[in-house]
């Protein structure tokens, strides 16, 4: 098996290219089962690090490991999450939140582009994790195209951060809407929209304060966003700044 992290005398870890040498090779692993996401968020986030994000579609089968994601806590913890969607308790908009783990909540942002994330522990709790950023490894031609970007270009580093580095660009990319997938199982097998595990093992995670909360926010500096440390595909990789933590 394949492993990332960082400790001592370790070395930073590359990108894997394992599965982007061919546009077409299919992704292979094991659906995450929903017992998996019945946890709290700052537990179910860092253990989703070196995950795969697959979406099924009719085009071919797209899918990217997940390096960087954000916890978001549920309305009963003490204090509550201000910065949450769910903080202030079931809504028309966020309502999958409060329902059984494991299904993909996709909220919009400036009224033309979509977030992802999976909804954690027990019905009720409205916990989640927001995907941010993926590392591309199957069928990057059809993701390019959905960016917007030559499927031919060279497969740099550069050109994979432009393709799903950030969580508007990974939904973009793996043609991720809320309309279709708002409210998917992805612990379902029939589901177009799943986590898989192929193991691709993480040891350690680096834990950061989240991005773009609101300065006024008393959560701005809560340590709930977890990245796979030196990865290429993450938010900001040269100037990234916390703390490393041992995955339970």
């Amino acid at each position: 098996m394949r492993s990332a992290g960082v400790g001592r005398g370790s070395r930073t870890p590359k990108l894997q290219h394992g599965y982007s040498a061919a546009a077409g090779s299919a992704v292979r692993g094991r659906l995450l089962r929903r017992e998996f996401f019945e946890t709290r968020p700052e537990l179910v986030a860092p253990r989703l690090l070196g995950k795969l994000l697959v979406h099924q579609t009719d085009s071919g089968q797209m899918g990217g490991r997940i390096v960087e994601a954000e916890a978001y806590l549920g309305p009963h913890n003490d204090p509550p999450d201000p910065a949450a969607h769910s903080h202030r308790g079931p809504t028309p908009r966020n309502v999958v939140l409060f329902g059984h783990a494991g299904h993909a909540y996709v909220y919009s942002i400036y009224g033309r582009y979509f977030c992802l994330n999976v909804s954690c522990e027990a019905e009720g709790l409205a916990g989640c994790v927001l995907l941010r950023a993926l590392e591309p490894v199957a069928e990057l031609g059809l993701m390019a195209g959905n960016r917007g970007m030559p499927p031919d270009l060279e497969r740099t580093d550069n050109f994979l951060r432009q393709l799903t580095s950030g969580p508007s660009r990974l939904c973009q990319a793996l043609g991720v809407v809320r309309l279709s997938h708002n409210g998917l199982d992805v612990t379902d097998a029939r589901s177009p929209l799943q986590i898989w595990d192929d193991g691709f093992e993480v040891s350690s995670a680096m834990v950061t304060p989240r991005i773009g909360i609101n300065e006024s926010n008393e959560a701005l500096d809560w340590p709930l966003r977890f990245v796979l440390p030196g990865h290429a595909c993450v938010s900001g990789p040269k100037s990234l700044k916390g703390r490393l933590v041992t995955i339970p």
